[in-house]
């Protein structure tokens, strides 16, 4: 089953690096994909997943120019994450449900037996969409984090749309509208205030944008968590890169590259993460 969600990723990275190469050009999503330096077509043998990859040995097999390292990268990356999500998810609902697992083993008659079956679907269907999303989470996360690593952009065309189904997936699926808005409002007011203060200087609208986004992925207290490890993982790069003379103290880090990571990692092991972070503190 993981070997299928791996693939099952695999193929959904393939289709975000071709959403991400057609964002920035401003293209349709439709149509085959093409070589973006002899702008051949590719077939579809040459277009399988990380495998194509290292079959043409990194080289577009017509014009032999390199292949960007982010197209097998996003594949993996994509494929390692659902797999990661779903071992994270407690997918069965005798695990979520005590009562349920103590039911499965104390049916009497038939009418429990289809009882129980109605309450399993039921309750497995909503586990189902549960996974669905944190999976497309993932995606729209993986879309930011790239983009704003190669171009320093956070797209609203990405963010606002991301955060209207955000908000009513959750809602939908019982999360508490007031958990949700305040966690919206401390991620997106976090950055506004620095945005404030600063004039634009140190951040920027998208930033504003992708923490009410964050919020609404991930509710309170984990958008705490997300806030948290994205500031010391950017601390510790910067000053990496500044040791190393790559960056400039005036210099500006995508840093919507470690709000989307450090997102994708709150929404895993987020619980766990605060958990160790207070018992530090306290």
């Amino acid at each position: 089953m993981l070997l299928i969600i791996f693939i099952v990723g695999l193929c959904v990275g393939s289709f975000l690096n071709c959403l991400i190469y057609r964002l920035r050009r401003q293209k349709t999503i439709l149509g085959r994909s093409y070589c973006p330096h002899c702008k051949q077509p590719i077939a579809w043998y040459d277009n399988i997943p990380l495998i194509s990859f290292i079959l043409l040995k990194g080289e577009c097999r017509h014009c032999k120019r390199p292949i960007a390292w982010q197209y097998p990268a996003v594949e993996l990356a994509t494929g390692i994450l659902f797999v990661l999500a779903y071992i994270n998810f407690q997918f069965f609902p005798p695990q979520r449900d005590p009562a349920m697992a103590v039911t499965i083993f104390n049916f009497q008659t038939i009418s429990d037996v289809q009882i129980l079956k109605f309450q399993f679907i039921i309750h497995n269907s909503k586990l189902l969409i549960q996974l669905l999303r944190d999976w497309l989470f993932v995606c729209i996360l993986i879309v930011v984090f790239i983009y704003d690593l190669r171009w320093q952009l956070i797209l609203d065309k990405v963010t606002v749309p991301a955060i209207i189904v955000a908000f009513g997936l959750n809602l939908w699926l019982g999360m508490n509208w007031l958990n949700l808005l305040a966690a919206a409002g401390i991620g997106g007011g976090f950055f506004l205030a620095q945005y404030l203060i600063s004039r634009g200087r140190w951040i920027g609208g998208g930033d504003i944008r992708l923490g009410v986004l964050m919020g609404l992925m991930l509710g309170w207290p984990q958008i705490l968590t997300a806030l948290i490890l994205a500031y010391v993982s950017g601390a510790v790069v910067g000053v990496g890169l500044l040791l190393e003379r790559k960056k400039q103290l005036s210099s500006r880090l995508p840093f919507g590259t470690f709000l989307s990571a450090a997102t994708i990692a709150a929404m895993l092991w987020g619980e766990n993460m605060l958990e160790w972070y207070l018992g530090i503190i306290f």
